[in-house]
C-alpha cells in the first residue's frame, strides 16, 4: 500500500525567510525532512550555511541558500532573482530591540523593527506575486505573533504592532492572491525558546521563569512546534484553509475566569 501523508511535501520548491536560527531554522529543517526543496536565506552566512548542511537530502533534494538582507531592496532583488516556480513561502524574518515604553522609543529603533518584521514582508510579498515567481495553488505563511494579536504587554508596542500588522497582510494577501488560488495564512506564536526571545535585551531571567505560569501548559513553545504547524499550512492538509490565523501559543491567550 502507498504511504498515505497529507503532510508531505515531497517535490514542493519551499522559501523559507530568517532561516538561520529559531522558528526559521526549524522549520526549514522540517519542510527538508518531508521532502521539500528548500530555500533559506538570512543575514548571516556562517549560521545560514550551517542551517543548509542540516537539511535532510534522503529523496534527492535540491537545497539552495541565498545570503541577503531582506530590509534593503538590494537584498530582496537578489532572491527575487533567483528564485522560481515556488509552491510555499514562509515570511518568517523578524527582530526584536528590547520592551521599551513608548515615551522612551526611538525613531532608529522604530524604524528597523518595522523595516523588518512589516515592510520586508510587504515588499518580498508583493515582487514574488508581481513577478510570476509563485505557483498556481502555492501556499503563503507569515510568521506574526499573539503580541498585537491577542497579547498586548508594557513595552512590546513597536514589536506588536509590527506583528499585527503582519496578520492583518496575511489576510489581504489572501484576498489578492485568490486569483491565482494561493492561499496565504499567518502562525501567530505565543512565547517561543529562541535566541531572539532568551539573548541580551530579552525579559529579565525572573520575569521569563514567572510568566510561563500564565500558560496552560506551564511552560513555552518550541521552535519545531512552531515550524509544525507552519507546515501544516503550507501542506495539502491545510487546501481549504487561507485568510486565517493559526494560534500556536499553549493558551496562554484563553481567557481563564
Amino acid at each position: 500500500m502507498k504511504e498515505y501523508n497529507p503532510f508531505g511535501l515531497s517535490g514542493k520548491w519551499v522559501l523559507v525567510t530568517g532561516a538561520s536560527s529559531g522558528i526559521g531554522r526549524a522549520t526549514a529543517l522540517e519542510c527538508a525532512l518531508l521532502g521539500a526543496n528548500v530555500v533559506v536565506t538570512g543575514r548571516n552566512e556562517s549560521r545560514l550555511q550551517a542551517v543548509c548542511d542540516e537539511l535532510d537530502r534522503s529523496e534527492e533534494q535540491q537545497h539552495l541558500m541565498v545570503v541577503a538582507d531582506l530590509a534593503t531592496d538590494k537584498g530582496l532583488d537578489s532572491l527575487v532573482r533567483v528564485v522560481d516556480n515556488l509552491d510555499g513561502v514562509v515570511s518568517n524574518a523578524g527582530i526584536a530591540r528590547g520592551n521599551v515604553p513608548i515615551k522612551f522609543l526611538k525613531d532608529d529603533v522604530l524604524d528597523d523593527v518595522l523595516d523588518v518584521n512589516l515592510k520586508s514582508h510587504v515588499k518580498l510579498a508583493r515582487n514574488l506575486f508581481k513577478k510570476k515567481k509563485l505557483n498556481k495553488g502555492a501556499s503563503y505563511v507569515f510568521t506574526a505573533s499573539i503580541s498585537g494579536v491577542a497579547s498586548f504587554t508594557v513595552g512590546n508596542a513597536v514589536y506588536g504592532m509590527s506583528k499585527s500588522a503582519v496578520n492583518a497582510f496575511a489576510h489581504y494577501c489572501a484576498v489578492d492572491f485568490s486569483s491565482r488560488q494561493i492561499r496565504c495564512n499567518a502562525v501567530c506564536p505565543g512565547m517561543i525558546e529562541t535566541p531572539m526571545n532568551t539573548g541580551e535585551g530579552s525579559v529579565s531571567q525572573e520575569d521569563y521563569e514567572r510568566n510561563k505560569e500564565h500558560y496552560l501548559l506551564k511552560r513555552y513553545g518550541r521552535p519545531e512546534e512552531v515550524a509544525r504547524a507552519i507546515v501544516f499550512l503550507l501542506s495539502e492538509a491545510s487546501s481549504f484553509v487561507t485568510g486565517h490565523s493559526l494560534i500556536v501559543d499553549g493558551g496562554v491567550s484563553v481567557p481563564v475566569n
